[in-house]
């Protein structure tokens, strides 16, 4: 056998131990339905997807999962893949009320309609796990909360999670849709941000994966960059989220994605070397 004959099946290998981990017994049936019609594909979903992104460093298979849900669910394109990867995530020990919760985050950066479709998809893959506890998580309850009270608690998020950045976008907003500028505080940071279950840096990282696999998004993309590094996240992080979503995609969307990060962390390097 040749040089790169070894490589490529050392890669094949590799990742199609890495599937059956996260597909389990589902995934030799999806990779035989591609090579039905396109064999290649089949093998290069395997090397590329698996062999060589899933099996990188810098984001757990608990993390690659949540994030592929987290971009499924915005781009609302690809019902069978997203159910795959609820599926994966299930198994390598996402809970179903983290994969709703992670839907529900969906709501505020692709909409509602694409956060109610996604979890259609999820609760039909509940629906085959009966085993499983049940996905639904309740926020508190603020009882009675005035609306001042709400955009108090929803400033102090962004201020916590995006910080200038995200009072960058809110200042933009005055002199044109000010209204639009309390919903981003009020649904997104009160509302969304601040429920249970997943913790601020997992939410970013569901942010950038989604707005990176939008491709529609680069400003908004900065802003999430920087709120993850600010609630705890790593650079690393950020290349891993990203990266992995030329797999599911597109290389432009990545391509793009890679371009706002490198902005984002020189404008952090020289705001160190100031201090």
């Amino acid at each position: 056998m040749n040089d790169a004959s070894s490589v490529s099946n050392s890669r094949y290998d590799r990742g199609f131990e890495v599937l059956r981990t996260v597909g389990g017994a589902a995934a030799d049936a999806v990779i035989a339905r591609i090579a039905e019609t396109a064999p290649d594909l089949a093998r290069l979903t395997v090397e590329f997807g698996y062999g060589d992104i899933y099996s990188r460093p810098g984001l757990t298979l608990r993390q690659r999962q949540l994030i592929n849900v987290a971009a499924l669910s915005a781009m609302g394109t690809a019902a069978p893949q997203l159910r795959f990867h609820i599926d994966g995530a299930l198994n390598v020990g996402v809970t179903p009320a983290e994969v709703v919760e992670t839907i529900i985050h969906i709501s505020v950066y692709a909409g509602i309609p694409a956060s109610l479709n996604g979890l259609a998809v999820a609760k039909a893959a509940f629906t085959d796990r009966p085993d499983l506890a049940s996905p639904i998580v309740l926020a508190p309850n603020p009882g009675e909360e005035t609306a001042k009270e709400r955009y108090e608690r929803g400033l102090e998020a962004l201020n916590r999670i995006d910080g200038e950045a995200g009072h960058q976008v809110i200042a933009a907003l005055a002199d044109i849709a000010p209204d639009m500028a309390r919903y981003v505080i009020e649904f997104a940071f009160a509302d969304v941000y601040s429920r249970p279950v997943l913790d601020l840096a997992t939410r970013e990282l569901a942010t950038i994966a989604a707005c990176t696999a939008l491709g529609t998004a680069a400003p908004q993309l900065r802003v999430h960059i920087h709120g993850l590094l600010n609630v705890g996240g790593t650079r690393e992080e950020v290349i891993e989220a990203i990266t992995q979503m030329a797999g599911y995609a597109g290389f432009p969307a990545a391509l793009n994605g890679i371009a706002a990060a490198r902005e984002v962390f020189e404008i952090r390097d020289a705001e160190e070397e100031k201090h």
